[in-house]
């Protein structure tokens, strides 16, 4: 139940406005996202005082607008917009503007109540920064490479020459990784940790430093929800469904993966555990997810221990 005088708000986060509403009142409201702007809807929502205020994520738009609302001390919680869309189709509301949108996600605030984010350090800020560009450079790779095979004379050599740039960026940003990560003896200590795991490389070690600070902290059961490896059951009647992932933040989710791929190979426990799987008849997509369970799940107990690899028993 909802008291009388808790007030939930919905922020619609766009590149040049924001739609905010509060639910249970009429009234909306609209702020530039730039810094004026955010600085007045901070301040109104300061007068506000609300319980909680919800944003989708938008792919950046909405980073300046937590940052600042978290600042000031106020409940912010970061969701997927899929979930709201779930939500929505659940009420039957099919139509979609911008103002639509924030009355949306102000009545998902309060009937959900999704968990208030902790707001990231700015060192936590600069290390996904840094990593999300990584991951940009990586595509820009993968695009031109492709293009040469079907290009020929002088674009061939042009496009050869972006590959060569995009390959020295890549390189320098890895570099720059590494040192903001040596610069901070908590990170260093847990990076060491990390690594220590055979499959488990610098780049994994740097997104589950910068996208999930909560490693360690929490049981096997959040951090796996958290990375959207957790599988959840879709039943109906007699009917029984398919247990499927989805959600989670998906910067670790896609490591994870590329992680658990290489301790198939690499690592004695996760490569036992996957062709265990695979000789149940278990599908190879459906083995893999639950090797990235299970190396999630060892990870999150190592540093909780502070423990390397050499410690963890047999599996």
């Amino acid at each position: 139940m909802t008291s009388s005088d808790e007030r939930f708000v919905g922020i619609d986060a766009g590149k040049r406005k924001n739609d905010v509403h509060v639910h249970g009142l009429a009234d909306e409201s609209q702020y530039h996202n730039d810094a004026e702007g955010i600085r007045e809807l901070v301040d109104n929502m300061l007068q506000l005082s609300p319980a909680l205020i919800v944003v989708e994520a938008t792919g950046g738009y909405e980073r300046l607008i937590v940052v600042e609302l978290s600042a000031a001390g106020l409940p912010i919680a970061v969701v997927n917009p899929t979930r709201v869309r779930r939500f929505a189709d659940s009420l039957g509301q099919l139509a979609k503007t911008d103002k639509i949108d924030a009355r949306t996600i102000a009545h998902f605030a309060s009937v959900v109540r999704p968990p208030v984010r902790t707001l990231k350090s700015e060192e936590e800020e600069d290390l996904g920064e840094l990593l999300d560009r990584r991951w940009q450079i990586i595509a820009m790779q993968t695009a031109e490479k492709n293009r040469l095979h079907t290009s020929r004379g002088r674009i061939r050599e042009d496009i050869q020459q972006h590959v060569d740039w995009l390959t020295s960026k890549e390189k320098e940003l890895k570099q720059e990784i590494a040192r903001l990560i040596r610069s901070n003896q908590e990170w260093s200590e847990k990076e060491a940790l990390l690594q220590s795991v055979p499959g488990v490389g610098p780049v994994t070690a740097a997104t589950l430093l910068a996208d999930l600070p909560e490693l360690g902290t929490i049981n096997r059961q959040k951090v796996a929800a958290l990375a959207g490896v957790a599988p959840f059951n879709k039943d109906s009647g007699k009917k029984r469904g398919k247990r499927r992932i989805f959600g989670g933040r998906s910067a670790v989710r896609r490591t994870l993966y590329m992680a658990a791929l290489s301790c198939t190979r690499h690592n004695p426990v996760i490569k036992r555990f996957y062709h265990s799987l695979l000789e149940r008849g278990k599908e190879k997509k459906v083995a893999l997810t639950a090797c990235m369970r299970k190396l999630l799940v060892i990870l999150n107990a190592m540093v909780r221990d502070q423990e390397t690899w050499s410690h963890i028993p047999a599996h």
